[in-house]
């Protein structure tokens, strides 16, 4: 019996390794914790900061998304053996030219159709006065109701500056925040080819060396071709857009055609736009109200079809973008920077995917469960 041995002496060393296991565990899904709190308040607390401070913020954003887009022409452009000035400066001219062909393709005969604007308003005005008129009963049953309930309806008038008064007053501050924009975009596509040189010659952290490299090549990739993807099929529907305003008389083919191009851009609320537009142009030019809304209920057709088929199967599976994350991250930018921020809040999605997928995406539905708040970043291929 002296031989035999204690049951509880064989167990004891090992309830030290359970206790710091167990320890270890306690302490990092704290630490997981702490991180996941601090990602929610930031989430929060960003707009804030990012909304007075937009004059400070949004040009450099701005230059970043740019210098995504024309990093794989500046590529190219050395390539041919440009120098990394010459080539920054030669894909920013180009970017520069393609705007404003378009802005002048556009904006000519739109200056033309708004002089038309109010004789479409009092066009549309009226007819909707007359479908008021056949609907006058229900006007009449909340005035009965009113007076029921003792209240009387007040009309109040804020007075509000002129539209030529707005203008007046944002174009300085925009023309500064657009010459800041371009010289950042300039100078970050120069340092950016520089960057990407010096990376590739770095020996002392080949690991860290390969992996930023990834990233920004994949970041590159992903945006890049999305927009320019997405650019091709934006064409396409404006040049049947141009060809369906020349075959239903509407003036200007080519401006709609293009606000039709630059609209696209933007998911679900730019095609919202555009048929808003064609209605108020359909109804005040057209006979009738059935003749008038024909555009609108065409381009909505093109706009199921190209949104439902042809995108989806252009894009693939790689290039494709949850709807979910479409939606909040442009009423996110937009709360942000308005309509700049819905510009630009589907580059910035595709760039935070791009990094996260590379660095590492956090599991938080899996933390909640009991497994690490952060999944491992896939390994390095050299």
């Amino acid at each position: 019996m002296a031989d035999m041995p204690d049951p509880e002496l064989e167990a004891s060393p090992a309830l030290p390794r359970l206790h710091d296991e167990w320890a270890g565990d306690t302490r990092a899904r704290l630490q997981s914790a702490i991180v996941l709190l601090l990602m929610a308040g930031l989430f929060l607390a960003l707009p804030f900061v990012l909304s007075i401070g937009a004059v400070v913020f949004l040009p450099p954003v701005t230059a970043v998304v740019i210098t995504i887009i024309l990093a794989p022409m500046a590529d190219r452009l050395c390539r041919l053996g440009l120098p990394d000035m010459l080539a920054a400066l030669m894909a920013m001219l180009t970017m520069a030219g393609v705007i404003v062909l378009a802005l002048a393709l556009i904006l000519q005969p739109a200056f033309a159709m708004v002089d038309q604007v109010p004789d479409m308003l009092t066009v549309v005005s009226r007819r909707f006065a007359e479908l008021r008129g056949n609907l006058a009963w229900i006007n009449d049953f909340n005035r009965q109701l009113a007076r029921l309930m003792g209240h009387s309806p007040r009309e109040v008038v804020l007075a509000s500056p002129s539209v030529i008064e707005q203008v007046a007053f944002a174009t300085p501050g925009l023309v500064l925040e657009t010459l800041v924009t371009m010289l950042m975009t300039f100078f970050m596509i120069e340092t950016r080819l520089r960057v990407r040189r010096r990376l590739a010659r770095d020996g002392e952290s080949v690991n860290a060396s390969v992996r930023i490299a990834r990233v920004m090549r994949d970041v590159q990739d992903r945006v890049a071709g999305y927009l320019l993807t997405v650019a091709l099929i934006n064409l396409g529907v404006g040049l049947i857009v141009a060809a369906g305003a020349y075959a239903f008389g509407l003036s200007a083919p080519i401006m709609w055609g293009g606000l039709a191009f630059v609209f696209n851009f933007l998911p679900y609320l730019g095609p919202l736009a555009m048929m808003a537009l064609l209605g108020l142009v359909g109804l005040g030019t057209a006979s009738s109200v059935a003749v008038g809304i024909v555009p609108m209920l065409a381009f909505l057709s093109l706009h199921a079809i190209e949104a439902n088929f042809v995108t989806p199967a252009i894009l693939g599976a790689r290039l494709t973008v949850s709807p979910v994350s479409i939606l909040v991250a442009i009423s996110y930018f937009s709360w942000i920077w308005g309509v700049p921020g819905a510009l630009l809040s589907v580059p910035i999605l595709l760039i935070i995917e791009a990094m996260l997928d590379n660095l590492g995406r956090p599991n938080i539905i899996g933390f909640l469960l009991g497994e690490p708040l952060f999944r491992p970043a896939p390994p390095v291929n050299r």
